[in-house]
Formats: C-alpha cells, structure tokens, sequence
C-alpha cells in the first residue's frame, strides 16, 4: 500500500522517467532509510541507476560517526555505491555568521549538487514528508511568509542544474514508520530532533501537539490543504509576474537588473513584489531569507525615497534608484546597468 501511494505521488507529479540517474539524501533516519528503500523497490520498473549520498555534519560526535557506518552499511547491503563527507558545519556557521540550521542547509545542498555532478545526475531525492509538510507552514506562518512560504515545500524544485523530487511528501511519518517496522527495518535516530533546540523541533514537539490537543485535532490536514492551495495561487501569480518582469524590464547582465519605475509604478503591489522577487532571484539564484519587511523597503524605494538611495538584501544583493529604473545589483558588483 505504502509503495502504491509513492508510485502515485511520482507519477501525480511526473518525478520519474525511465533510465534516470538519481543521488539519494541519506541521514540513517527513518525518513531517509525508508526513501532509498521505496526507490531501490522502484529502479526496475523505471530503469533508475541509484548513488547513495551522505554528509556527517560533525555535529553529534560519536553519534553522527555511528550514522555514516550505519549509511556504509546500508549501502554495502543494498549493493549501491555510496559517497561520504565529513563537515564541520558548526565552523562554517560561526565564520559566515549563519545559524546552524541555515549553515547545514547550504552545505547540505552544495554537496548533493557537487555528487550529482561527478556522477552525471540530474535529480536528487529528499526524504520529506506530509508531516514535515504541515511544520513547515506552521513554522512559516510564524516567521511571517506571505503566499509563497506558505506553499510549504514543494513536491519538486529545479535546483540549479537538477531536480529536486521529494517521493514521501504525501506519506506520514507514522506510515513511513509501519513500513520500516513491517520490514524489519533498522534506522537511526537523531537524538537532536528530541530536543527543543532549534525552531522546528520546537514546532514539531511542543506547538502543534498542543494546537491539536486544544484547539484542532485535525490541524495538520488544514495546513497541508492550506499549501496546496497557496501552491496552486501563486503559480498563477507567478506566471502573470513573469510576464510583467518582461514588460517592465529595462535591461539587466550577470550583475545588474534594472526595472522601468514608471511602468512599474503602475502595477498592481501583488505584481510589483512578484517583479522584485524575479530580479532577486535571477542575481542570486533564490530569494531564501527575503521576507515582507524587505518588500516594504522596496516600495518605499520606489515609490518615496530620492534619487542613489539604496537598500541592502539578504544575500550581497542591493537594490539602488536612479532617476527613471529601480536598478538590483550583487554587492560586489557595479550598480550602473
């Protein structure tokens, strides 16, 4: 039944095509363990050629050293090859000042990227799922998302060159759970994910627990609903901000766009902050850490402040305003267009 529903949710969201060359994200978890499993059932049917990639955040110790023998297992036993790297994430934080969560995140991906790469890969495979889902909202709407946090995680993303799928989103996490007990088997268990150090665990241990007790047993369901219907709203609004990027754009080159204010006066607010987050995204790659109180900087640029004021954005990405453009430049770059 369980391998049935993330067939489905493959194909629901065209995933997979035969003969594909797939780096799968494995932490020991359950999630992770459950995820190769379900798509080592699958590689006949679809031809998949399946390389097993693990990153030790050098973060428990002896712990995070036990899980990368546990994934070297795992991968001996399941006959795939394997590549391993050891990073010292809580360094890498404190030198590019980033809390941990958003450190491990960046080496996170880099390094799945850098595996898809060396063996030629186009799509990497996570082990989220609907329950990560419903605390990913949650957690959003708490730091402030508009519509596009909300959309939670998406079921696949283009990152980069790859694809980013995610097989087990429509699974639960007690699902996942009986299906690695029903098969005997074994996986680890972070013990950091016990505690309520870091924001999601608070959410996820804490918050919604105490929501569904109190308040909405079905909390859960309403906030995947919620993203689903976020998703499907902003990718209709996505779509019309992307055409009028193209209107209001008067030129723009690897370090520079530049957006006509006149024109860009005259959208509606939905449309202008959809055109500053396309600018955004095409100097920097994404708009991760821009949230409402840097829109309202925007606008107020745009609309009130005088001639070279400029605000600076996550990311080495400003944004200045000459006398007839709202000009977005990388920081170490030229702000002339």
């Amino acid at each position: 039944m369980i391998l049935e529903t993330v067939e489905q949710t493959i194909q629901k969201f065209q995933m997979l095509k035969s003969g594909d060359r797939i780096i799968v994200a494995v932490s020991g978890g359950a999630d992770s363990v459950a995820l190769l499993y379900l798509l080592n059932k699958l590689s006949k049917k679809y031809r998949l050629y399946l390389h097993i990639a693990h990153l030790n955040h050098l973060l428990r110790k002896e712990e995070s050293d036990q899980d990368s023998v546990f994934v070297q297992g795992l991968a001996t036993r399941l006959k795939l090859p394997l590549t391993c790297k050891n990073v010292n994430v809580d360094d890498f934080a404190k030198k590019a000042k980033l809390s941990l969560e958003d450190a491990a995140r960046r080496i996170r991906y880099d390094f799945l990227l850098s595996v898809a790469k060396e063996n030629r890969a186009h799509k990497i495979a996570l082990g989220h799922n609907r329950d990560d889902q419903a605390e990913t909202v949650l957690m959003r709407f708490l730091r402030g998302s508009g519509i596009a946090g909300l959309r939670g995680i998406p079921a696949k993303r283009s990152l980069n060159d790859c694809l980013v799928i995610r097989p087990l989103i429509e699974l639960s996490r007690a699902k996942i759970l009986y299906f690695l007990s029903a098969k005997d088997i074994r996986f680890r268990t972070d013990s950091s994910n016990l505690k309520d150090l870091y924001f999601r665990n608070r959410i996820r241990n804490k918050l919604l627990p105490a929501l569904e007790k109190n308040f909405n047993p079905n909390l859960r369901e309403v906030l995947i609903n919620l993203a689903q219907n976020m998703s499907e709203d902003f990718d209709f609004l996505e779509q019309a901000g992307k055409n009028k990027f193209k209107a209001v754009r008067a030129s723009s080159n690897q370090a520079t766009v530049a957006i006509n204010l006149k024109k860009f006066a005259a959208l509606h607010k939905a449309l202008q902050k959809l055109v500053t987050r396309l600018a955004i995204r095409e100097l920097k790659g994404h708009v991760y850490k821009i949230d409402y109180r840097h829109w309202k900087e925007l606008e107020d640029l745009a609309a009130k402040r005088p001639k070279n004021s400029i605000v600076d954005l996550p990311g080495a990405v400003s944004a200045t305003k000459s006398g007839k453009s709202l000009i977005f430049y990388k920081r170490n770059g030229k702000k002339g267009c």
